[in-house]
């Protein structure tokens, strides 16, 4: 029997396909082009904070942050679909795709922002949400992303372990391969507003900046 909190290997991930099975058009709130690259200046990030539908929204909703976009990363499957993601036979977890305009708000600030807003110390889950599709994830595009991402992490590593908090689990590494999840799923909770969201954090924050 497959464990779905057990990362699966490479040799045993579903072989997915070599053609996306995704049409996307414009961003649904703030009508950008959800396929552009991001524009001169501004940077790419990709993070995994449990089910995306929140998540998403946390950030299109970001001052600085220029568009969103949901889909899957960090596994093995190519241009899997989202119930192939499901049996956690990829190896994919689900990302929010951040692009965002570093001269109106620094990485530092947006990965504060994530931090805080789940619980990145419980490994492959998310609240409610069990698997290895719900795991914590921070993808870097740049080694200097990468910096920023680890020494984030030990940042808020010192602040949950003054509060006797678990370990953080969140996985951090350079971006692979990103597929865009279903039409349905993007800017899931502006289509349908009463939707599932289950973002969730520790109740442990950064300290105000002086």
């Amino acid at each position: 029997m497959f464990d779905k909190h057990t990362m699966i290997s490479k040799e045993d991930a579903l072989s997915g396909r070599t053609n996306p099975i995704v049409k996307l058009g414009h961003h649904f709130v703030n009508h950008t082009d959800l396929t552009a690259p991001p524009a001169k200046g501004c940077q790419n990030i990709l993070l995994g904070l449990g089910c995306f539908w929140g998540a998403e929204r946390l950030f299109w909703n970001t001052a600085g942050v220029i568009s969103t976009s949901v889909g899957y990363s960090g596994g093995y499957t190519p241009n899997p679909s989202y119930e192939e993601v499901c049996t956690g036979q990829t190896g994919h977890t689900e990302v929010v795709s951040v692009i965002f305009d570093p001269q109106q708000i620094s990485l530092d600030a947006l990965l504060q922002l994530f931090w805080e807003k789940h619980d990145p110390t419980q490994g492959m889950r998310q609240g409610n949400d069990a698997g290895t599709q719900y795991r914590s994830a921070i993808y870097c595009y740049d080694d200097e992303q990468m910096r920023i991402a680890k020494a984030s992490l030990t940042a808020y590593q010192q602040l949950l372990t003054q509060s006797d908090k678990a370990s953080i689990t969140t996985e951090i590494a350079l971006a692979g391969p990103y597929y865009f999840a279903e039409e349905y799923h993007q800017q899931y909770l502006a289509k349908n507003p009463d939707g599932y969201c289950g973002l969730g954090g520790t109740g442990i924050c950064f300290p105000p900046q002086n």
